[in-house]
């Protein structure tokens, strides 16, 4: 690291190239000649933009004396807020991951810091510094580890979120880890973060742990909408949750009919759907609610038609490819269309033929929400699957082929061990018609596959 007093020799050393004395170093740098002298002298600790302008002066990289500026002004000195809150977002800038962590690490060594770094990982989090966001809150939660806060909740909450990605295994041990704390979180929080853990084991096609989830985010949102409603309680403030109250109670009635689905119990299904698509007891007229209340009812009439396809009534596939065009998010529909297809022996070329421009085309939007980071992605990749069974049973192999690499390659990066198999089995049963050079990529997919379930288990084997 860089010694204490290298910025002072610095500076020395350029006002001796330069001939400059303190009044044109000053000009230079923007800082007066008192403020000047005070830091040459060693008597003042600079501020984060002072440090700056030093290393601009000096044609260094930015953040070049960071390092020695947190032994400045955290070791050498009392940490002051007003000098290391901007120096915090500034390492977070600049993305200085290490000196983010000295810098939180020596600020809780007084836990009276705690309440001003959860403020500033929230901040970090809305500006989207999300790796500097999880070192504040995964630091203060070990603060708060023995309070039981709503605090901790929080931080917790947030770590979960940061840490959802492309690994389906690490996203379940995140979900797992994070599920506990839901109860402590405040109640304006409890309806989003269930609703997160329903859609990440959506997505992970846990359907019992839906199920569950979602019985419990419709049991509160109803509890606290109805209540707001009751004309003795009218003037109570509104919780500030995120959606309004009565999507939470419809969209958990939208992840039951999904689990009923999956199990195939289609009446059911349908059921759960006509739930949600009746939301007439909705009191609110706002254009919020009249936008929701609209979706809903929009995701009822393709889920009404995808119910009765998937109990095997082909004469909806018109309506539901009808409702589909124009659709810049078509697979949802087209994934049902095929999967019954696959099931029921139906014929769809001249749907896949319709709608063969949008599929080749497709690229995912990059929201931050849950569903669309972790739903959609899993759709598409089963998409890809259940079209190359399609292809290959109708001995397309050229298609069926490509689709399954694919689809291998997807379920690679989301690490879905049992989605894996599946390819392979289905692979394994057309191998024969699989030309060399898709052979060779399948073998080197699962060469890769391997390797890396080797490195996971001499992991798993050094940690015990």
């Amino acid at each position: 690291m860089i010694a204490t007093t290298t910025i002072r020799s610095e500076l020395d050393n350029l006002m001796k190239q330069k001939g400059w004395n303190m009044s044109n170093l000053g000009r230079t740098i923007g800082i007066n000649v008192g403020s000047i002298s005070s830091i040459l002298k060693g008597n003042k600790v600079m501020s984060v933009d002072q440090v700056d302008r030093v290393t601009a002066v000096l044609s260094l990289p930015a953040g070049y004396f960071y390092e020695n500026y947190i032994q400045e002004s955290m070791i050498e000195a009392t940490p002051n807020w007003r000098r290391i809150g901007p120096f915090l977002y500034r390492c977070a800038e600049l993305n200085k991951l290490d000196c983010v962590l000295k810098t939180v690490t020596i600020l809780l060594e007084e836990l009276t810091y705690a309440p001003l770094l959860f403020d500033v990982a929230n901040d970090f989090f809305k500006r989207n510094w999300n790796d500097s966001a999880a070192i504040l809150y995964d630091n203060v939660a070990r603060c708060e580890i023995r309070q039981h806060s709503e605090r901790l909740a929080f931080c917790q909450y947030r770590l979960f979120t940061l840490s959802i990605g492309d690994d389906q295994i690490q996203n379940f041990e995140a979900a797992c880890q994070f599920e506990p704390f839901v109860e402590r979180l405040d109640e304006k929080d409890q309806l989003d973060a269930l609703k997160d853990l329903a859609n990440i084991y959506r997505s992970l096609r846990r359907w019992d742990k839906v199920e569950e989830l979602a019985q419990e985010m419709g049991r509160k949102a109803r509890i606290q909408y109805f209540s707001k409603h009751r004309k003795e309680e009218r003037m109570q403030e509104d919780l500030a949750t995120s959606l309004p109250l009565f999507v939470y109670i419809a969209y958990s009635n939208l992840l039951l009919a999904s689990v009923w689905d999956a199990r195939g119990d289609f009446q059911q299904a349908l059921e759960c759907t006509y739930a949600y698509a009746d939301l007439s007891w909705v009191k609110e007229t706002d254009p919020e609610t009249l936008h929701w209340v609209e979706l809903f009812q929009h995701w009822a009439q393709v889920n009404t038609y995808i119910n009765k396809l998937r109990g095997g009534d082909q004469s909806v596939i018109s309506d539901l490819v009808e409702i589909t065009k124009g659709k810049k998010e078509i697979f949802t529909e087209l994934l049902n269309i095929i999967e019954a297809a696959n099931q029921y022996s139906f014929d769809i070329d001249h749907i896949l033929v319709e709608f063969e421009s949008q599929i080749h085309s497709y690229e995912q939007d990059l929201a931050s929400d849950v569903y669309t980071r972790q739903v959609i992605p899993e759709q598409t990749a089963r998409f890809s699957y259940e079209l190359s069974k399609y292809y290959l049973n109708k001995a397309m192999y050229a298609e069926g082929f490509r689709y399954l690499l694919e689809s291998m390659d997807s379920y690679g990066a989301k690490n879905n061990n049992n989605a894996i198999i599946n390819c392979v089995g289905l692979f394994e049963s057309f191998k024969e018609y699989a030309p060399p050079e898709t052979r060779t990529q399948y073998q080197i997919f699962i060469q890769k596959v391997w390797e890396k379930n080797e490195k996971e288990a001499d992991l798993v084997i050094s940690s015990i």
